[in-house]
């Protein structure tokens, strides 16, 4: 029989977590989703208490945490700043960090790491372009190599984090074609500076949520980008890249259950409290059981995307399942964890009537939030499930082959 608790350690760092988030984050989340940014002194504070790109090796300036520690990162800044901008902030570095990490360069990890740790640089994926999302073996940006350099043109659209990058001298690990022709065995990763002369960042775009971090893109021409700042080998990075974003996923999952774990708090509290009829609403079956419906999916949502961050371990660190082991379980996690962190604040919002339709109410921005994890962060919910039916049925059963 399986063990379902947490180890002392990773109590305790959920404690530390909360305890920061309760007192610099918390009461902060309305501020950050109205002025559009995460106040500098959060971003270091997350920093002091080794959170970012805390995946990546102590050597580097990293924790070397494992996935389930970062899962658990993940849902309690989620929690606090429901509109789930700081867990997004965490996420793509805790994700890509580590793929720098564990196939960039020496030479690259040794300058890029320990800055984004200090939080004195951004590391972000730069993967979909204007006409392309999900499908990264169809991306346009081209890299061609001209001496110990790479060429670099074409465009990246919808990424997270463009001012955050510009502002700290960040960059992307950014997903190109180094041989078209050999369509996603073509595909190589380069860490791409956003201050790189030829590299122009694009207009930011006003999103409905998540608004505490900048949405933008990038063109690159006759960008000269390092050939030390290829990730991994060349024209192998398809394989690298979709490491990453079963990484991701886990952890966009992690901030749903956290963001929705924040909205059944504020319902409760308030269906305890609020009367109709001379008595409290939570005494009525039409909301008392949706609550009991609400909070046994949010359970049953949790426990997958824990299990997902414990295969995720057991598979690229000790080599015990295989990719598509995790991919049958990490898919459904962000499938279901998504569509349940929405039905909860819709939910919740309904309890609270012409008050959950306000922007007083702190739902609204958890609502707007986590609508940016359904549509497509990290793929679309369509896109989980056409990987779970694959992986279900077999490779001939892909769609798009």
């Amino acid at each position: 029989m399986s063990n379902f608790s947490f180890t002392k350690e990773q109590e305790l760092f959920r404690e530390t977590i909360r305890e920061f988030c309760e007192k610099n984050l918390t009461a902060r989340s309305g501020e950050i989703d109205q002025n559009g940014r995460i106040p500098d002194e959060i971003v270091k504070g997350m920093a002091q208490i080794g959170l970012l790109a805390m995946t990546a090796s102590p050597t580097y300036g990293g924790s070397g945490a494992d996935f389930t520690l970062a899962t658990i990162a993940t849902e309690e800044l989620a929690r606090s700043d429901n509109s789930v901008a700081t867990a997004v902030l965490f996420l793509v570095e805790a994700a890509w960090g580590y793929i720098l990490d564990k196939y960039g360069t020496e030479k690259a990890k040794e300058e890029l790491l320990p800055k984004a740790t200090k939080g004195e640089s951004f590391i972000g994926i730069g993967s979909t372009e204007p006409d392309v999302g999900s499908d990264i073996a169809a991306v346009k940006m081209r890299a061609k190599k001209e001496g110990d350099t790479y060429i670099l043109n074409g465009e990246k659209a919808y990424i997270s984090g463009i001012k955050e990058a510009q502002r700290l001298d960040g960059g992307y690990v950014t997903v190109t074609k180094t041989a078209p022709e050999l369509k996603h065995k073509g595909v190589t990763l380069f860490y791409v500076p956003i201050n790189t002369p030829g590299i122009t960042p694009t207009a930011i775009l006003e999103n409905m949520g998540r608004m505490g971090i900048s949405t933008g893109g990038f063109n690159a021409e006759n960008a000269k980008i390092p050939e030390h700042y290829m990730i991994g080998e060349v024209n192998r990075g398809f394989y690298a890249a979709l490491e990453g974003f079963t990484h991701a996923r886990v952890l966009v999952a992690a901030a749903c259950i956290g963001t929705a774990q924040r909205a059944l708090e504020i319902g409760m509290d308030y269906i305890k409290q609020r009367k109709a009829f001379g008595r409290p609403i939570g005494k009525f079956e039409g909301i008392q059981f949706q609550l009991a419906d609400d909070y046994t999916k949010l359970e049953a949502a949790r426990l997958l995307v824990y299990k997902a961050a414990w295969m995720l371990e057991e598979c690229y660190r000790k080599g015990n399942f295989t990719y598509h082991d995790v991919n049958k379980i990490v898919a459904p996690a962000k499938l279901y964890a998504g569509t349940t962190a929405f039905d909860i604040y819709k939910d919740v919002m309904l309890w609270h009537g012409a008050m959950g339709y306000t922007k007083e109410c702190p739902l609204e921005r958890g609502l707007r939030g986590v609508m940016s994890y359904i549509i497509g962060a990290e793929g679309a919910q369509n896109i989980m499930r056409v990987i779970i039916g694959s992986e279900l049925l077999g490779p001939e059963f892909i769609p798009y082959r």
